[in-house]
């Protein structure tokens, strides 16, 4: 039941109670020589049998209404706050729009304390980020770089190069059986064909997956444009991106930028996309990463459930005090969108 139809039934209810009470004394004071009075004693030219209840039961009505709306804007109130907090917008929080009632008060500094306190757990998550990511880069980056590029240069230098020369061998053979008569053999060449040019394509998006380990000394903007450029180069795919210039903590952009590597990737091997579109711009006191693909989807639940790279993408976005939320159908292809809230000083920064 709604606050406004609860209100009414306790406003009715206590009407009813009221009238009970009013006629009782009424008639204590007044006492009726015969029950039928009840019908030949007016007032405004009605009963006072059913005046009294009739205007009773109104006026509870009336009452339980105007407490019903009441209440019920204060705890839209109280919803649109507790939003605001979900959506990482705490200083949007106004605590005049409460009312001067005291619960209502003790309700706005808890939510204000609350925003307080995810605001510093942001700020404190972002710093620790930042210094982790500065404090590994210094000590294993070279490492880690050096181990990426020799598998990279291993994988070009080998698996690429056979798979090279076995789709030009296969290409050739097939074009010798052009003018033959299209045979079951013929058939099986062409799969294995189009077998080797996958496997040609996934190999070129693991090699574009290891080279690029972290941003160095370059922009979070600067190592998206990189990649994506790169990668148009490299794939048979569309890819469009729209990458605004702002600046951001160390921390958040390696682990933007890493989210982005993972998602990419995800969708070079698995989404049979023909179409990427790459979106990294600042509304106000987020920063928003949103990654859209038209290729063949999967099911909630079994990407929930299964998929190691959606889990450490989630973990990366919460590492920095952000969400992460994926919409993926069948056939119809998949939308990540990352929104970090920037923190400056403590508070939301602000435009």
């Amino acid at each position: 039941m709604s606050t406004t139809g609860r209100q009414m039934v306790w406003g009715v209810v206590f009407a009813i109670l009221m009238a009970v009470i009013i006629s009782t004394v009424f008639l204590f004071i007044f006492p009726l020589n015969s029950w039928s009075e009840l019908w030949t004693r007016h007032f405004m030219d009605i009963p006072i049998v059913i005046f009294i209840p009739a205007f009773s039961i109104a006026m509870g009505i009336l009452l339980g209404t105007a407490t019903g709306l009441y209440w019920k804007k204060q705890f839209s109130v109280i919803e649109h706050s507790l939003h605001q907090l979900e959506e990482g917008r705490h200083h949007d929080i106004e605590r005049e729009s409460f009312s001067s009632v005291t619960e209502m008060q003790i309700i706005a500094e808890r939510i204000e304390k609350i925003g307080k306190q995810i605001t510093e757990q942001a700020r404190h998550a972002q710093r620790l980020a930042t210094e982790k990511v500065e404090d590994q880069e210094a000590r294993i980056q070279e490492i880690i770089e050096q181990e990426r590029n020799r598998l990279a240069r291993e994988l070009h230098d080998s698996v690429s190069q056979q798979l090279f020369a076995a789709s030009m061998m296969m290409s050739a053979i097939n074009e010798t059986k052009q003018e033959a008569e299209e045979t079951y053999e013929t058939k099986q060449l062409r799969m294995v064909e189009a077998m080797i040019h996958q496997s040609q394509l996934e190999m070129r998006a693991l090699l574009l997956h290891l080279r690029p380990v972290a941003l160095k000394n370059k922009s979070l903007q600067e190592g998206i444009e990189e990649l994506l450029v790169e990668l148009s180069q490299k794939v048979e795919m569309e890819i469009k991106w729209k990458v605004e210039n702002f600046p951001l903590d160390k921390g958040v952009e390696d682990h933007l930028f890493r989210i982005l590597q993972e998602s990419v990737s995800n969708t070079l091997r698995h989404a049979r996309a023909s179409k990427l579109d790459v979106l990294l711009i600042k509304r106000d006191d987020l920063v928003i990463l949103r990654v859209v693909d038209d290729g063949i989807g999967f099911e909630m639940e079994e990407g929930k459930a299964g998929s190691y790279g959606m889990q450490n993408m989630n973990e990366r976005a919460l590492e920095i005090g952000g969400t992460l939320k994926v919409i993926s159908m069948k056939n119809k292809g998949t939308r990540l969108e990352v929104k970090v809230p920037v923190i400056v000083n403590g508070e939301g920064a602000n435009d």
